[in-house]
């Protein structure tokens, strides 16, 4: 395969925004003329009649420079055909795959079926996620207090959380259930992962395609912002849009995890890949939600991330039995309710950076979340109410006090006096009501 032409934007890579460079020949996609040739056929194959440009927009190759070559082989090889033209230029060919071609996409067809955007080689996509990196921000008090002021915390989980930022490392949250530790972690990304990044919409390597771009997993910037990068990029200059704009991701998994999911996914059917779970990650974060409940041991599971973690590297393996070291750029996050030490032992957790265990709220701390929450939802509360809620159905009952307690038992306010054709109101009538449909006695 032909080395491909990857710039940084300049040599100040710490000042400067990391943006992929223009390509303007074949030479410089890193593809191999033969590959690129193989994609043209097979998006012909699939949709019949398409103009150059539709074929260039498909691939997000430039058509003058990079897919004219390849039309001209493909109608010398008499593999397709122009019926007419819907403008000036080649671009606007209106391009027919034949029966010749149509044959050499059905070979191509039964050993992969990609045919979408052109992939870009993987040693493009290490450099890249090496350029890019998480960005660390520095985390100070007050800079604390912003992120995290939608939060009520106790101020032994809030200065723990802090130095964790800084250090970037691995992060363990445990505690009982309904505590925040998931909205904590996802804070703490937006927090620590500022700015946004390129990752591509697939890479090749050994001749094998995976894709990398998930609409579910990654956002996109804006259309707008879209727009405006297609033209000049974020520097003033175009660029390859083989690559596209994102978020720094937050990828997060619970129970349905298993190891099977953190290798490269191939599909038999269609004959390519799909990057795992900490791939898509790359250069966010990954947050590991209840974990201990995984179909799979937690040791095992830790085992998995104990050179990554360590030397920042991980290695996925191909069908085919070769290995790929991949840079492991990702904050990864474990969350759990389960006690630390019926998951694993204190060596694996010494592994872990930093262990913050979220607790429950105090007396104190649940009026404060109570009242936040009643003015977020818009629900009048009398004070004698709260008082009431705590004495007759917290203190008697001898019920643990939860976070998420306040905004459910207000939902379930507002739930009722919509039923009652009522505004919604937190009284000690209303108090009961919630309490009645929201508790479960044993």
């Amino acid at each position: 395969m032909a080395t491909s032409k990857l710039r940084l934007t300049s040599s100040l890579v710490n000042q400067t925004p990391w943006q992929p460079s223009q390509i303007n020949s074949i030479e410089e996609t890193g593809l191999d003329d033969g590959f690129l040739q193989d994609l043209v056929l097979k998006v012909m194959y699939f949709r019949g009649q398409v103009t150059g440009y539709e074929i260039a927009d498909s691939l997000r190759l430039p058509f003058q420079s990079v897919l004219l070559p390849v039309m001209d082989f493909l109608k010398r090889e008499q593999m397709c055909e122009v019926k007419g033209s819907g403008g000036l230029g080649a671009g606007s060919y209106q391009y027919l795959i034949t029966t010749k071609g149509a044959q050499r996409a059905r070979q191509q067809l039964e050993r992969s079926t990609y045919a979408g955007v052109a992939p870009v080689p993987w040693v493009d996509y290490v450099k890249a996620m090496k350029a890019q990196g998480r960005q660390k921000t520095t985390a100070t008090p007050a800079l604390m207090k912003q992120a995290l002021s939608h939060l009520v915390l106790e101020e032994s989980v809030f200065e723990k959380i802090g130095p964790a930022v800084n250090s970037g490392k691995s992060l363990f949250l445990y505690g009982p259930p309904g505590n925040g530790k998931t909205t904590i972690a996802e804070s703490i990304g937006r927090m620590v992962l500022k700015g946004d990044m390129y990752i591509p919409y697939a890479v090749i390597v050994e001749g094998q395609v995976i894709k990398v771009y998930d609409e579910i997993s990654h956002v996109a910037v804006s259309e707008e912002d879209e727009a405006k990068r297609s033209v000049t990029g974020s520097l003033g200059r175009r660029i390859d849009q083989r690559w596209i704009k994102i978020r720094r991701p937050v990828i997060m998994v619970g129970g349905e995890l298993t190891l099977d999911a953190l290798e490269l996914q191939f599909d038999q059917t269609n004959k390519f890949y799909e990057a795992p779970f900490q791939m898509k990650a790359n250069g966010g974060m990954f947050l590991i939600d209840d974990f201990g409940r995984q179909q799979v041991r937690p040791r095992d599971l830790l085992n998995r991330w104990i050179v990554p973690m360590e030397k920042q590297i991980d290695f996925l393996s191909l069908h085919t039995g070769s290995k790929l070291e991949i840079p492991f750029e990702v904050l990864i996050v474990f969350s759990t309710n389960l006690p630390p030490r019926d998951l694993v032992d204190e060596a694996f957790l010494r592994r872990i950076r930093h262990k913050i265990q979220v607790t429950s709220p105090t007396f104190e701390g649940y009026r404060e979340i109570f009242k936040q929450t009643a003015k977020r939802l818009n629900v009048p509360f009398e004070e004698k109410a709260l008082v009431y809620l705590l004495q007759e159905h917290y203190i008697k009952k001898n019920r643990k006090l939860r976070a998420n307690h306040p905004r459910d038992l207000l939902e379930q306010t507002i739930d009722i006096a919509a039923y009652l054709d009522v505004p919604p109101r937190f009284t000690t009538e209303m108090a009961d009501k919630a309490a009645a449909a929201y508790f479960v006695e044993f």
